[in-house]
Order: structure tokens, then C-alpha cells, then sequence
């Protein structure tokens, strides 16, 4: 018998052995899941005392776990959130139903974190474990679309505005020529229609400057040297910073080669360094550093990622008061400036970004308050061998030597009546037979009833209400397709790619009376 109960005492103990090894497998388990949890997890009691946690909810705080468990969970909630918090936490763990999670503002030592709170009671003695998902980045993603779809928006209102500014400055442009055909210098009118002239040419390049910011001006991109064009913007540089500001190049060596607009460029970079001279009131140092750069994997920057690739890189640095955090972020926003009332339009900063990003590069910031700031320009490197051939607009001087007469008959679209006045008398001036039409459908019923000589070119607006210029130009190539057509438009060449091709130019608003005859000049002898 004695030996029966000392089996029976064996076996009770191997059970025993079992439970407490499936037990602690149970809790290593769990200790296994709560320590690495994806997400935070606090455990807190009916007194709101923290009495567990695991480490992704310390992380999130910035703390230990040691400093945290034994406090009151009051302490780590922002005060606007603590009420409503601490009454959904004892209504939980009473046992009533809460619809949803919360989304609150924990504080740590040195840091605010936006999270995600779900809270479920937690066994019978009325405890609630609450669950945390970090938001910082999901914000911070929702903060950049934002900022992309109000940059977008502005960007498209930016576009439209410049089109129909471009419209009235063509015609304002255009007259004032007419008129300085009647009033030469020593007349007492001239001097009042140049002031005019002048004006208008001011408020074009502001336009312009829209058209940057929003990416829709037309680029004449060619395969130049950064240093060729940093060289001769030098003396510019030196003038402009003034003469208690260093301005030190340091030009890299075996640079490689981008395709940009040179004059966009410069607008750039004097944009850039008016700023940092402004930056630098009481004097300091600008340096413009060029180098060779190559990512082989995406590099942050402020706003975006650098894609892998060769760059080459334009440093622009200033020894300045630098820029606060909390303005660094909004710098590429149009309208937006620092300065005072009537020192700035908002559009610098904006307008680099925009020409940078049309060039297909990218722009980078970093500033330090009280130390300085350093814009970097990453520049796609060129992989054409041959530069292209330059078919911007010749200035006026050049045009004035040209002979810019012509016998050919021209059919003028254009709906907005100013600037298709202007454009008749100005070909008309120079010998064109010119037939008009105020849309689309006024210059299909012209074409069906033409008589005699036939056409030699058509100027056509492009934006028109009903028939637009592209579809007017499809039908004419049903008929005539090897006549020569010229689009003009406020917009930029870049929105009318599909639709342009063999014996298809362009001419870009506002232009002038001998930019219009010298491009009708060119196609006619092309």
C-alpha cells in the first residue's frame, strides 16, 4: 500500500510539473506578445495608475518603461485631451460600450506624439488596456498631400490667371507699338507710351514668374556648363549682394553638363542670392559651390525624395540669422514671405521651385537659426552630345535689322477682340493680307467660302470657347496638310506637345509687333 501512494504522489507531482510548464510557456508567450507588439500598450488599473506597459509604448513617449509604470496616466495625455480621455477610460472599464477610437496627443519627456488610443476592459477587476498607434507619420503623409493639392490648385489658378494677363498685355504691348510707329522719340507722347510699354513689359515678367511657380512656362532648355553660367553671373552677384557681403565660387571640377534655360537659371540663382543678401543684413559671406553628385539610393530632402541617380549639385550658402523650423516648411509656398509690406511678392522662393522642379530637378534646403541657410540645386546631368539648336525669339534689335515685309495671305484666329486688332494692323502694316476670325467655328465657315489666292499660314489662338485652336488645326490638315499654322497662347508650349509636329510652330503672349512679324517671317521662309 505504502508503495501505491508514493506512485500516486509521483504521478500528482509530474502533473503539477506539466501545469507549471505549460504555464510559464503560456506567459512567456504573452510577455513575448506584449513586449513586441508593433504597438503601444499600457495596462492601467480603476485608479487610472499605470501599472504595465510595454516598450513601443515608452518609445512612442521617449522614455523607459521604469518611468512610466506606478504614475498616473493623466500626467502623459495633453491637457486638452485629458478630460474626455480619462471619463472614456472609466466608462470602459465600468463596462459600458464606446464607439470607435480616440485620437489623442500623448507627451513625453522632449516630445508630443499624435496617436490612435483603443481601450477594452480587461478582465473583472474593472482595469482597461489601452492600445496606441503612433500617427506621425500617417499626419505627416497627410499634411504633404494637402500642401501638394493646395500647391496644385494655386498652381492651376496661377495658370489660368497668367493666360488671361498675358491676353490683356499682348493687346496693351501691342498698341503701344502701333503708336510708336506715329510717335517717334523728341514726339511729347513718347516718353508717356514707353513709361506705358515699360510697365507692361514689368508686369509680363511678373507672369512669368506665376507661370514658374506653377511649372508652366515655356523652358528653352540647351546643354550649357554650370560654370560658364555661374561665371558670367558673378559681377551681377557681386553688384546685387552689396559691398559688406563676401561671395566666394568654388567651381567643381569635371563638372557634368545640364540641359536648362540659361535665363531661368540665372533667375534662379539671383533669386537665390537676393535672399541670402537679405538674410545678411549686417554683412557675411555667400558661397556658391558646384560638385558631381550620385545617389544609388533615394536621399530625404526637405519636401521629397532624390530618385537615384548623377546630378550635379549647386550649394548656395549664407552665413545668416538661418530659417526657423517652423517656417522652413512653408517656404516653397506661393504668396508666402517673412518681409515686410511691399518688400516682396511671395513668388521668389516659389518661383525657384517651380523652375527647378520644370527642369526636372530638385531643391533641397537646410538652415541652422543663427547660423545660416544652404539651398541645393540637384540637376539632372545631360546625356545629349549635341546642343540644341537655340529657336527662341531674336530680341528686338536684331529683328529691327531684318527685313520683316510680306505679300502672303494669313488667316488671324483669335477670339479676344483687343489682341486680334493689334495683330491684323500689325501684319497689315508689314504687307500681309490678312483675313480674320473671332472663334473656332467663324474661321471653319471662312475656309469653306475662301476664294482666290489660297492661304499661306494660319495663326490660331489655342484656348477658345467652342472649336479651340487644335481641333481647328485637325480639320485644316484634312484639307490643306501642308499648311503652316502657328498656335499663340498665354499657356506654354509643353500643353500642346500632342498637338504639335511637321510645319506646327509656335509664340508664346505677350509679344511684341516685331516678335509677331519676325516669327511670321521665319515659318513663311522656313
Amino acid at each position: 500500500m505504502g508503495g501505491c501512494e508514493r506512485g500516486g504522489v509521483v504521478n500528482d507531482l509530474t502533473f503539477e510539473r506539466e501545469m507549471r510548464r505549460a504555464l510559464e510557456a503560456s506567459e512567456d508567450r504573452f510577455k513575448r506578445f506584449f513586449e513586441e507588439a508593433p504597438l503601444g500598450i499600457a495596462l492601467i488599473n480603476t485608479e487610472e495608475i499605470i501599472e504595465d506597459c510595454n516598450l513601443q509604448f515608452a518609445d512612442i513617449l521617449g522614455l523607459q518603461p521604469p518611468d512610466i509604470e506606478g504614475r498616473h496616466f493623466e500626467h502623459f495625455i495633453e491637457p486638452e485631451f485629458r478630460e474626455e480621455v480619462l471619463r472614456t477610460v472609466k466608462r470602459i472599464g465600468e463596462g459600458q460600450e464606446v464607439s470607435g477610437p480616440l485620437e489623442i496627443t500623448l507627451k513625453g519627456r522632449d516630445k508630443i506624439v499624435e496617436t490612435q488610443m483603443h481601450a477594452r476592459r480587461f478582465g473583472a477587476s474593472g482595469s482597461v488596456v489601452l492600445h496606441f498607434i503612433d500617427l506621425t507619420q500617417q499626419k505627416a503623409l497627410e499634411a504633404q498631400f494637402v500642401q501638394s493639392q493646395k500647391m496644385q490648385a494655386i498652381g492651376q489658378l496661377a495658370g489660368g490667371v497668367a493666360h488671361d494677363f498675358n491676353n490683356l498685355l499682348t493687346a496693351i504691348i501691342g498698341f503701344c507699338d502701333l503708336l510708336l510707329l506715329r510717335h517717334k522719340p523728341g514726339d511729347p507722347s513718347f516718353s508717356d507710351i514707353m513709361q506705358i510699354k515699360q510697365n507692361s513689359n514689368r508686369a509680363a515678367n511678373l507672369v512669368r514668374q506665376l507661370l514658374a511657380f506653377s511649372r508652366q512656362q515655356t523652358l528653352r532648355p540647351k546643354v550649357q556648363d554650370v560654370t560658364d553660367i555661374l561665371t558670367e553671373l558673378s559681377h551681377l552677384m557681386r553688384r546685387l549682394i552689396g559691398a559688406n557681403i563676401e561671395l566666394d565660387m568654388i567651381h567643381g571640377a569635371d563638372l557634368g553638363l545640364v540641359k536648362v534655360d540659361g535665363g531661368q537659371m540665372e533667375q534662379v540663382l539671383i533669386n537665390l542670392a537676393v535672399n541670402a543678401r537679405d538674410a545678411m543684413q549686417d554683412g557675411g559671406k555667400l558661397t556658391i559651390r558646384t560638385e558631381n553628385f550620385t545617389n544609388r539610393k533615394a536621399k530625404k530632402l526637405l519636401s521629397e525624395e532624390l530618385p537615384p541617380g548623377h546630378w550635379t549639385a549647386i550649394h548656395v550658402t549664407d552665413t545668416g540669422h538661418g530659417i526657423p523650423p517652423d517656417i522652413l516648411s512653408r517656404i516653397f509656398e506661393p504668396f508666402f514671405t517673412t518681409k515686410g509690406i511691399g518688400q516682396g511678392t511671395g513668388l521668389g522662393l516659389a518661383t525657384v521651385y517651380g523652375i527647378i522642379r520644370q527642369t526636372d530637378g530638385y531643391l533641397d534646403v537646410e538652415s541652422k537659426v543663427g547660423e545660416g541657410t544652404t539651398f541645393t540645386l540637384y540637376l539632372p546631368r545631360a546625356t545629349e552630345t549635341q546642343d540644341d539648336q537655340d529657336d527662341s525669339p531674336a530680341d528686338d534689335h536684331e529683328q529691327s535689322a531684318k527685313d520683316l515685309t510680306g505679300t502672303e495671305r494669313i488667316l488671324l484666329v483669335e477670339d479676344e477682340d483687343a489682341v486680334r486688332t493689334f495683330s491684323q494692323r500689325a501684319l497689315s502694316n508689314k504687307g500681309y493680307e490678312v483675313l480674320t476670325a473671332d472663334c473656332g467655328e467663324s474661321a471653319m465657315t471662312l475656309l469653306e467660302n475662301l476664294e482666290g489666292k489660297p492661304l499661306d499660314l494660319v495663326v490660331t489662338d489655342v484656348v477658345m470657347p467652342g472649336i479651340d485652336g487644335p481641333t481647328l488645326v485637325q480639320h485644316i490638315r484634312k484639307t490643306s496638310p501642308k499648311l503652316k499654322i502657328i498656335f499663340v497662347s498665354g499657356y506654354t508650349e509643353d500643353r500642346l506637345k500632342d498637338h504639335m509636329g511637321e510645319g506646327i510652330y509656335f509664340l508664346p503672349k505677350p509679344f511684341t509687333l516685331k516678335q509677331l512679324a519676325a516669327k511670321v517671317k521665319e515659318v513663311l521662309e522656313d
